[in-house]
């Protein structure tokens, strides 16, 4: 703020020194040529000169000055206005000295200057507004997993023990524009290709094109809702919970064997004849079994039991699949709710079920250390790739992370990337990632396997 005071001096009655003889008045003389400020004796805006002027002790004339009272050689007698001088007490005639005051007119440069500032204000202009094919991502912000949001725990438990911790578990997003409902601007993009911790990407290579940014949004809660759900039976198996469920049928992969034999709504109870409480002994089961044999899926259809023979498939990554697509319904033996807003996708797994694991074990594993993170997490603990690891990275640092935890996947991204200050850990399971996080805050993580080149 500015504030703009006035110093004016009072003008009563106390401060009016009366009349004043002619004589002691000083002869203002017209200023020479060229002079920028006219000032008049008794004029309220000039300064306190002119006071100190009529205030002076008496000086002795110099030699060749006339006596007091005597008229110097070419004065005027009194009356008379000297040569030069304008009437009205000394006023110079504003009409008469207009010239000098008259603005000269502007050099080119000046000229050539001024267009150029407001062409460039124009092209400012254009590229905030002209929309560009690419998208921008960029760090985005981080979030302790064991801190609060609003008030309130981000992670809460009821219906057991949690304790405290002295540490912080980050989990990294990334920000961008560019995709359905957020175009980049050229504005945006340029910022993009300077910033070192940015990229920018044709758009169609980063957002699906017959998406509306209703429906990305719809998916990306989706995902995280998973993510967390995921996340909760995967540290609660971690730490020893049993963690029952319903395994109902989805849907079929087109071209497997289940096609045609499964139904969606089926729910799966038994494999070659073992019960299927959960979600993991389904999947150790497959890890028993080679692709290509034929296993029998009991299945609950309608009331009835039904035995289907499935022929499996070798699933990415090596391994038996069945080919279904399995939706289960979970019963959880506490009740964990997660409190975050604004953040999508499924990235964020592996934080949430460490930051658990954190609360719910009597251990202080971060011990005070910043420890950032992400990767994707499945019910069976396996933590899986992401995308933006290196602008994650960024992030991570900035907010101030030491350590960060990166899906082994993901490694190749890491490798050259790793930003002064941050070490880096690749994990590929929360049991990994566990153990690390104890090492960590115990300091002895110089020893934890790192990304490094092939």
């Amino acid at each position: 703020m500015i504030v703009h005071v006035l110093d004016e001096k009072p003008t009563g009655p106390a401060d009016d020194p009366g009349p004043r003889d002619p004589q002691d008045v000083p002869e203002v003389a017209a200023p020479p040529h060229g002079t920028d400020q006219v000032r008049e004796v008794g004029d309220p805006a000039t300064d306190d000169a002119a006071a100190d002027d009529a205030a002076a002790p008496d000086v002795a004339a110099p030699h060749g000055a006339e006596p007091d009272g005597a008229e110097p050689d070419g004065a005027e007698p009194d009356g008379a206005e000297p040569d030069g001088a304008e009437p009205d007490g000394g006023r110079l005639d504003p009409d008469a000295d207009l010239e000098q005051f008259e603005p000269a007119p502007p050099s080119p440069r000046a000229i050539v200057l001024s267009f150029g500032t407001l062409v460039a204000a124009v092209l400012v202009g254009i590229l905030a507004v002209i929309p560009a094919p690419y998208a921008v991502n960029g760090p985005g912000p981080t979030k302790d997993v064991l801190g609060e949001v609003g008030g309130d725990p981000l992670i809460e438990v009821s219906g057991a023990e949690t304790y405290p911790s002295t540490g912080e578990l980050l989990l990294t997003t990334i920000s961008g524009v560019g995709g359905p409902g957020y175009p980049a601007r050229l504005l945006n993009v340029l910022g993009g290709w300077i910033s070192p911790d940015s990229v920018v990407r044709p758009v169609e290579t980063v957002y699906p094109q017959d998406v509306s940014q209703e429906e990305l949004d719809e998916s990306n809660a989706g995902l995280m809702v998973s993510s967390q759900e995921n996340a909760v039976v995967a540290a609660l198996t971690e730490l020893g919970y049993e963690v029952p469920a319903t395994l109902v049928v989805a849907g079929t992969v087109e071209g497997t064997d289940a096609e045609g034999k499964l139904e969606e709504g089926d729910v799966l109870t038994a494999l070659d004849g073992e019960p299927l409480p959960d979600y993991q002994t389904l999947v150790s089961a497959l890890q028993e079994v080679d692709p290509g044999d034929t296993v029998t899926l009991t299945v609950n259809r309608h009331s009835r039991t039904v035995d289907v023979p499935i022929v499996t498939g070798e699933r990415e990554g090596g391994g038996a699949q069945i080919g279904v697509f399995v939706d289960p319904s979970f019963d959880m033996p506490i009740d964990v709710s997660i409190n975050i807003e604004g953040i999508g996708g499924p990235s964020a797994g592996t934080m949430f079920a460490l930051g658990l694991v954190d609360l719910l074990t009597p251990e202080d594993e971060a011990d005070g250390e910043v420890v950032a993170g992400t990767g994707t997490i499945d019910v069976t603990g396996a933590v899986g790739p992401i995308g933006g690891i290196r602008q994650k990275l960024a992030g991570a640092v900035r907010d101030g992370a030491t350590w960060f935890l990166a899906p082994s996947e993901n490694c190749d991204e890491v490798v050259g990337h790793v930003p002064d200050g941050l070490r880096v850990v690749e994990v590929s399971t929360l049991r990994e990632a566990r153990e690390a996080l104890v090492a960590i805050g115990a300091g002895t993580g110089d020893d934890l396997p790192t990304c490094t080149a092939d």
